[in-house]
């Protein structure tokens, strides 16, 4: 079809097509990769992944049976009173914390990818639940009770999970760091026990949600008027603390009987409940007033079983009102729950889907609503305690939600005797262990000090402010440090160091091996004693350590330019120029500053070869940076530059590079100087010059000392013919640039070209 040949033709002319291209990667390439295998098989795995108990249940044994019991049975005793501690915090009545953690046990089984991970109630989202309840209760007065906006939120910000989880979107979770997590983790911590010590004391007469520091000075300000409360709060507190460290150390003394004392250890928060309720009991049956008040506070009546159970009613106006605060919720529901099973999975050796972790916790808010379930995540504490307990499968959460059943059925009349104060002593103890400890902060400041900066201003501002703005403070500090080391990376001049095995004179001698490093590198990174050795005269070598994209580009530039201006002789003889002939941007030398005599003691630039070992990522505007790079050094050095790339390990980066006419060592006169023109330039722009410029940059043969064991490289099938100057490793880049260099100036002794000026003796001397 000779039409539609000549339109093709005519249409590759328009879009400026070579006529010849180069074989590189494509789009096709890409999308028969992506879909390489669609298949149903496909399809059923993508299923069974959404099911991960398909995987082991039916390997289930005997020997998994007897890890799971004891588990599941220990933190369905410590679950119970936890539970109704945390409904406390989130001003709900303690039943929905039994519902949420019956749910959170049971659900989160057949979905998990982690077997240690306990679902429930936690305290930071109770803390922030019961602001967000108090939030849409001041917006809306009266309007909804807290249970409704409670259950509400749990099934938002369940769905929400479930459907980042289900469109593999978990990765986005990667953008906060552990550092930012610990930090608003630790502020929200010191927040609750801070908003805990008044019900421990049973003060009252001010605002324990308030501001951290606020509630802090109200507790000291109130210490007159502590109540009867305190007797059971601060016993309780004091046993639980002096009955784990006992137990940690008779465990270090006799470390036969751990187990023994592990799970003595584990009881504590049953048995000072029950101590304490007893003890209440005994105190308070005969002590009711007229008003029907005891003498100190209790839970008083506890509703028998699952009172809530229905579809749950979801008002649209309230969703609108809660819009605002789903943010913070999801976020601290997701972020709580991935550190968490990550945290495990690493400490017993095994991999968790983040995906498939949104999925379960989706899945178990949204369906425990049906419960009168208040949002749920995974809880450290109960999550360690279950890992120690020896779980073997995610199966333990069945035993720990038939605990639950049972409280609720057969243990809520004791409930009723239970004090406040004692789940204030639980809630202290439980989440003071969710402060990061000094050697923690520490290792954050050894590590990074602008994570620890990060660390430190989430605490602050959630200890002075709240815990929304404390994590919101977290994720925009976090994000900010981000972009920063993304558009401020850093970028080396190197140089040669050659490494000789032994320290003898014969092996001083012998051949050694090139490695490249920084021309003046850090005192604390290389031995102070060796000597780094700049390439060979005219040759610059430059390593990035990031993707070059367009927020860093530019420093490609600027470096690379800068350098060649302050280190490399200027082409053009600029000491007979007028000043009145010089750009505007070129001053001139100072008055009695012979600038000619100066430039001429520098070496001529021939090549640059940039080490892309540390760029997976390019794009458009930094391939016009690299091309105005090319354009200002040829044009400062008034003659054609080798650009040499060493270590590309993407096509895609390959491709591009090629697009920018780099590679091939040969500069055709169609292409253009603007790869990314912000307004593009009717009729086109040429290079200039590029019939002078046009196969100066012929391939050029690396040549290595015979009996060095070394491959030629552009020998070698490695090689792609196409690219010469494109190289594998560094040491063979540089290599090919000095092998250039060296075949300039002997052909220079013979003819002139073009561009080449007189150069001055001792020119071409190199670095042995």
């Amino acid at each position: 079809m000779p039409f539609f040949s000549a339109a093709k033709s005519y249409g590759k002319r328009i879009i400026g097509e070579p006529e010849h291209p180069l074989p590189v990667v494509s789009v096709k390439d890409w999308v028969g990769h992506v879909v390489q295998n669609p298949s149903a098989r496909y399809a059923l795995d993508y299923v069974e992944s959404l099911f991960p108990i398909v995987g082991w249940i039916t390997r289930y044994n005997l020997g998994w049976l007897y890890g799971d019991v004891i588990a599941g049975l220990t933190v369905g005793i410590v679950v119970v009173p936890q539970s109704m501690s945390y409904a406390t915090i989130a001003t709900l009545p303690p039943q929905y914390g039994l519902y949420s953690a019956f749910v959170g046990t049971l659900i989160y089984c057949l979905f998990a990818t982690s077997k240690d991970v306990s679902i429930g109630p936690v305290a930071v989202m109770s803390l922030t639940v019961s602001q967000i309840i108090a939030a849409v209760n001041k917006a809306h007065p009266d309007q909804w009770e807290g249970t409704q906006i409670a259950t509400t939120l749990a099934f938002i910000c369940g769905f929400i999970s479930f459907g980042i989880g289900i469109l593999r979107l978990g990765w986005i979770v990667e953008f906060i760091p552990a550092p930012a997590v610990s930090g608003y983790m630790t502020g929200s911590a010191i927040n609750i026990v801070a908003g805990q010590v008044p019900g421990l004391l049973g003060e009252t007469g001010f605002n324990t949600r308030a501001a951290t520091y606020k509630v802090i000075i109200d507790s000291l300000k109130y210490l007159p008027d502590t109540k009867l409360d305190a007797a059971w709060g601060i016993t309780g507190l004091f046993c639980l603390y002096l009955i784990r460290i006992v137990c940690d150390i008779l465990t270090r003394r006799y470390p036969r009987r751990r187990r023994v004392f592990f799970f003595i250890s584990v009881f504590r928060n049953a048995f000072v409940i029950i101590v304490l309720t007893i003890a209440s009991w005994l105190y308070c049956r005969h002590r009711k007033t007229s008003s029907g008040k005891y003498p100190i506070k209790i839970l008083q009546t506890v509703p028998r079983g699952f009172q809530h159970v229905g579809p749950p009613v979801i008002d649209p106006e309230l969703v609108s009102a809660l819009a605002g605060q789903l943010p913070v919720a999801t976020i601290i529901l997701v972020l709580e729950h991935i550190a968490i099973s990550r945290s495990f999975g690493r400490v017993n050796g095994y991999k968790i889907n983040p995906n498939q972790e949104l999925i379960a916790i989706g899945v178990t808010n949204t369906i425990g609503t049906v419960f009168g379930a208040y949002p749920a995540t995974g809880s450290f504490s109960r999550s360690a305690l279950k890992s120690k307990s020896g779980v073997r499968t995610p199966a333990a959460g069945i035993l720990s939600s038939i605990i639950v059943v049972v409280a609720l059925y057969g243990l809520t009349p004791a409930f009723f005797w239970i004090p406040t104060a004692a789940l204030s002593a639980v809630i202290i103890h439980a989440v003071a262990d969710l402060v990061a400890s000094p050697q923690q902060v520490y290792s954050y400041w050894r590590v990074s000090p602008l994570e620890f900066i990060i660390w430190f201003a989430s605490v602050l501002v959630t200890v002075f402010s709240t815990i929304e703005n404390g994590i919101y403070t977290a994720i925009a500090t976090s994000a900010a440090l981000l972009l920063v080391r993304i558009a401020r990376p850093r970028g080396y001049f190197l140089g040669r160091v050659t490494l000789r095995p032994g320290s003898t004179a014969a092996a001083a001698s012998a051949a050694g091996r090139d490695v490249f490093v920084p021309l003046t590198p850090k005192a604390t990174l290389l031995n102070s004693d060796v000597r780094v050795r700049p390439p060979a005269p005219g040759v610059v070598v430059y390593r990035f350590e990031e993707s070059l994209i367009y927020p860093n580009s530019w420093r490609v530039n600027a470096a690379i330019v800068d350098h060649v201006k302050a280190h490399m002789r200027r082409g053009r003889d600029m000491s007979a120029v007028a000043l009145g002939d010089r750009p505007w941007n070129d001053p001139g030398p100072r008055p009695g500053h012979d600038e000619g005599a100066e430039n001429m003691t520098r070496p001529v630039l021939r090549a640059v070869v940039l080490d892309f070992s540390g760029v997976s990522q390019i794009d458009t505007t930094a391939v016009q940076a690299l091309i105005d790079t090319r354009t200002e050094v040829e044009r400062w050095a008034d003659g054609p530059i080798e650009f040499h790339f060493a270590t590309i390990l993407s096509p895609w980066v390959r491709r591009a590079l090629i697009a920018g006419g780099f590679g091939t060592g040969v500069r055709a006169a169609s292409e253009p100087t603007e790869i990314a023109a912000v307004v593009p330039y009717r009729g086109g722009r040429a290079v200039p010059g590029a019939d002078k410029l046009q196969d100066l940059e012929s391939p050029v043969e690396a040549r290595f000392e015979p009996g060095s064991g070394d491959v030629v490289e552009e020998s070698a099938p490695l090689a792609l013919e196409d690219t010469p100057f494109f190289h594998f490793d560094l040491v063979s880049a540089v290599r090919a640039a000095e092998g250039g260099l060296a075949r300039r100036e002997t052909r220079s002794s013979t003819s002139k070209s073009d561009y080449e000026k007189p150069e001055s003796e001792g020119e071409g001397e190199g670095v042995s």
